[in-house]
């Protein structure tokens, strides 16, 4: 397990991280969420022991990062948002580079490259140039490189990052190959991603933390709106004056024309009646076909994980507008990368 306890970050005044607390488990994958500047890479970059930590503790598999760092990144793959590739090297002989730095046995270290090739999809350009690959292939490259060693932990900073939707289905079940092994953190802006690859997800914002929990509780918790969606043959007006008649629901938020007189309707729940939103879809049917409609489809859309993630940090803005809101975020993520900078020199 790899445990993090109040952690804080400063640069100068500026606090990027405040006092954060969670845990990976063991053969888990935890989506780690928030707005550009909101903190995320800064906490990879010290649970990796890449960046200092101003205070709290670290402990990747009972090694903590601070006192024993060799034991601890040992454990650790990383591949952060840039991948950290040498541009003037070709690929394999980049990898045979980061083995060797990893101290993987000479006896094992051929065997150990093969196996990152293959897994990642590269093996056709491993004599080429790093310089003259994609970017979709350098951000593949830079995740072999992260898989060498086999560590127990790996640390995924946008790993979809640059990749066609063919290459991001290739990682995506990669990493959910990974997971039989491996304990993963994974960052994204994807949040689809995230939804289909991750048992928990971790929401920060502003350095803080918002949410940690699965995405399934998150969506009992926010009561994030039911919607209801049908499908349905007949006159318009008619059957949304059946919809609107039934109890529970809230009202028909759009109609869209399919064919002819097939409609889409978005139906909106009021579950604060006490029906839950399977008893008044079933209400509707009921409605529908006590006329003789015609239902071609009818189901609840699921609450996605933008819906979630966009309610939560909205709970936590002072601001109210959008505008401000993104203002806010540009100029906390300008702040972060200038103060990251001065932390490197």
């Amino acid at each position: 397990m790899i445990t993090i306890e109040n952690l804080t970050k400063y640069y100068g005044k500026n606090r990027a991280v405040n006092n954060i607390s969670f845990t990976i488990n063991d053969n888990e994958i935890l989506g780690f969420l928030g707005p550009n500047g909101a903190g995320k890479s800064t906490t990879m970059n010290m649970i990796s022991g890449y960046l200092p930590m101003t205070r709290g503790k670290i402990s990747i598999f009972g090694n903590d990062i601070v006192t024993n760092p060799h034991a601890a990144k040992k454990c650790i793959g990383y591949l952060p948002e840039l991948p950290p590739v040498y541009p003037d090297m070709k690929v394999r002989e980049y990898l045979t580079f980061c083995a060797g730095i990893k101290g993987i046995p000479l006896s094992k270290r051929k065997s150990e490259i093969d196996r990152v090739l293959e897994k990642l999809r590269i093996v056709d350009v491993q004599k080429r140039l790093i310089r003259n690959l994609s970017k979709g292939y350098k951000q593949r490259v830079g995740f072999a490189q992260a898989l060498l060693g086999n560590p127990k932990f790996l640390i995924l900073d946008e790993p979809t990052v640059g990749l066609d939707p063919e290459q991001v289905k290739e990682v995506r079940n990669t990493i959910l190959e990974l997971k039989k092994d491996h304990s993963i953190i994974f960052s994204s802006h994807i949040l689809s991603e995230v939804s289909a690859v991750c048992d928990r997800v971790v929401i920060i914002n502003k350095g803080d933390i918002k949410a940690v929990d699965t995405i399934e509780n998150l969506e009992k918790n926010l009561k994030v709106t039911q919607t209801l969606v049908i499908k349905v043959k007949g006159d318009a007006a008619k059957i949304k004056k059946l919809i609107k008649a039934v109890e529970g629901v809230r009202k028909i938020d759009s109609v869209t024309n399919v064919s002819e007189d097939v409609n889409t309707y978005r139906v909106v729940l009021n579950e604060s009646q006490g029906k839950t939103p399977d008893e008044i879809r079933n209400a509707v049917m009921s409605a529908l076909l006590a006329e003789n409609m015609s239902i071609s489809e009818i189901f609840m859309e699921k609450p996605n994980l933008e819906d979630l993630f966009i309610k939560l940090i909205n709970q936590s803005q002072k601001k109210g507008s959008l505008k401000e809101l993104v203002a806010e975020m540009e100029e906390a993520s300008d702040e972060t990368q200038k103060n990251e900078k001065e932390e490197k020199k």
